[in-house]
C-alpha cells in the first residue's frame, strides 16, 4: 500500500478497512478475494470513475499486495487518487476477464480459493462462467456481503464526510420549496434544487432530485418532465444530496393553496413517525421492529394513504443507477438483523395515494447513536405552505398532533420569488 495523504480519508482508515476485511477472508477460508462493485472498490481503495460500465476489479490477497483490474483509460484513476500500486489495464481491443485470469496466475491465486460477488451487477453471469471455465485449478467461491460487513457501520470520518453532503441537501431543499410557486415548471423547481446543491459544495448525486406536481405525484420514482404547477396544487421533492459519493437524503412537500384537512393529517401522520423514530431507534432494536414502528402509524390513518414501500435503508457511499444502501439493509418486516451504532438509515414514513390522488412526503436521514439516534439535518419537516394570492408564508408554531395549528406569518416577497424560480 502506497502511503498518501491527499485521499478522502486519512490513510490509516484505509489501512483499517483492508485490515478488516482479510480478517473476514481469513473466517471464510479464502485466499483472495475479486471485488467488482464500485462501492466496494471505492470503500477500500478511495477509487472512483463514472466508467464502472467496463468491467473493473480489485483483487486483495490474504497477505500479499491487492492489485487492480481496469480498462486503461480508467488507469488513471488508480495512480491519481487510490494507495493501490499494482494494475493490469486492458485495451479497449482486449479482453478483460483473460487480463483478469492472467493476473490471477501472475500473482500465483489461479489455483487457491478466490472469492468474488457472485449478485455483483458489474460482473455478470456469462463472465463469470468464463472464469469457472478457464480456472480449473482453483476454486471460485461466493463472497458476496464481505465488503458490505464493514460498510454498515459508518466509522466517525466517514459520518463528517455525511455532513457535508446534508448540507448539500438541505440547500437544495430549501431552494427547491422556495421555487415552487404557480406557473413554475417542475424543470424550474429541479434546476433550482440542484443549482443549490452544488453551490453548497455538492456533487453530482447517485440519483437527481425527484420533483412531482399534482397527480404525478402518484407516479413512483418520477421526476421532472415540464410540467407546469398550478394554483391549489401540492408538490413533492426528494432531495439526495452527496459529497465524494457518500449521501443523505429527505424529502419534503409544498402545498400551493390551503392547507385541507387531509393533507394535515398526513403532515401530523409523518412527523409522528419520525418522531418515534427518534424517540424509540437505538442500538439492539430489531429491523423488523423498526419497520413495524413507522408502518404502524402511517398505516392507521383516514385519509386513505399506505407505506407503499419498506419504510428505509442504509445510506451512504453511491453511484448511478441509486443513492442508497438498501441491498445492504433496508427497514421491512421479517428482518432479524439488529441496528448497530454507526449505522445511517434514510428513513421515509412517506404517504401514497391521500385522498386516494396525492403522494407526500417527510423523511429525514440518521445515525444510530449509542444511545439513540440523531438527524443530519435541521430544515423544519412542516410542508411549505403557501396560500394562493396571499404575500405571506405560513410557519407553523403548533405541533400537537391532531390539532389544528396556530400560524405566523413571514412576510416575503412573492413577485421576487416567482422571479427567481421561474
Amino acid at each position: 500500500m502506497k502511503k498518501r495523504d491527499d485521499m478522502t480519508f486519512p490513510f490509516e482508515e484505509y489501512e483499517r478497512r483492508i485490515a478488516e476485511l482479510r480478517m473476514r477472508i481469513a473466517q471464510r477460508r479464502l485466499d483472495a478475494v475479486v471485488i467488482t462493485d464500485p462501492e466496494n472498490i471505492m470503500y477500500l481503495t478511495d477509487y472512483q470513475t463514472t466508467g464502472y460500465s467496463f468491467f473493473q476489479a480489485l483483487v486483495v490477497p490474504l497477505e500479499d499486495e491487492p492489485f487492480m483490474i481496469t480498462r486503461a483509460l480508467e488507469e488513471s484513476n488508480v495512480f491519481a487518487r487510490t494507495w493501490v500500486e499494482q494494475s493490469r489495464p486492458y485495451p479497449d481491443t482486449g479482453d478483460a476477464i483473460q487480463m483478469l485470469l492472467d493476473a490471477l496466475r501472475e500473482f500465483r491465486l489461479d489455483d487457491k480459493r478466490i472469492g468474488y460477488e457472485r449478485n455483483s451487477y458489474f460482473f455478470p453471469a456469462y463472465q463469470q462462467d468464463f472464469v469457472h471455465t478457464r480456472l480449473s485449478k482453483g476454486k471460485l467461491l461466493d463472497c458476496f456481503g464481505i465488503v458490505e460487513q464493514g460498510r454498515l457501520r459508518k466509522s466517525p470520518v466517514e459520518i463528517e464526510l455525511m455532513r457535508k453532503a446534508a448540507t448539500a441537501t438541505e440547500a437544495g431543499m430549501k431552494a427547491g420549496l422556495e421555487a415552487c410557486v404557480p406557473g413554475a415548471t417542475e424543470n424550474d423547481i429541479g434546476a433550482a434544487i440542484s443549482s443549490a446543491m452544488f453551490k453548497a459544495g455538492g456533487e453530482p448525486p447517485a440519483v437527481m432530485p425527484y420533483v412531482t406536481s399534482g397527480p404525478r405525484t402518484m407516479i413512483g420514482h418520477a421526476t421532472w418532465e415540464g410540467r407546469v404547477v398550478k394554483p391549489g396544487e401540492h408538490v413533492f421533492l426528494e432531495v439526495g444530496g452527496c459529497y465524494r459519493r457518500y449521501h443523505t437524503a429527505m424529502m419534503r412537500t409544498a402545498v400551493l393553496g390551503e392547507l385541507s384537512d387531509s393533507m394535515y393529517k398526513a403532515q401530523e401522520a409523518m412527523k409522528h413517525a419520525l418522531d418515534a423514530v427518534h424517540e424509540y431507534f437505538q442500538p439492539g432494536m430489531t429491523v423488523s421492529d423498526a419497520d413495524n414502528l413507522v408502518r404502524n402509524i402511517i398505516t392507521h390513518n383516514d385519509v386513505g394513504a399506505r407505506l407503499i414501500t419498506r419504510s428505509g435503508y442504509s445510506i451512504g457511499i453511491a453511484f448511478p443507477p441509486s443513492w442508497d444502501e438498501g441491498y445492504i439493509m433496508s427497514l421491512k418486516q421479517g428482518e432479524s438483523s439488529i441496528l448497530e451504532e454507526g449505522m445511517t438509515f434514510h428513513i421515509i414514513p412517506w404517504m401514497w395515494g391521500v385522498d386516494g390522488d396525492k403522494t407526500c412526503g417527510i423523511s429525514d436521514t440518521i445515525i444510530i447513536t449509542k444511545n439513540g439516534c440523531e438527524s443530519f439535518f435541521s430544515l423544519d419537516r412542516d410542508f411549505t405552505v403557501k396560500p394562493e394570492k396571499n404575500a405571506h408564508t405560513l410557519s407553523a408554531v403548533n405541533t400537537t398532533p391532531g390539532k389544528k395549528k396556530a400560524a405566523t406569518d413571514t412576510v416575503t416577497d412573492t413577485n421576487t420569488q416567482e422571479d427567481q424560480a421561474v
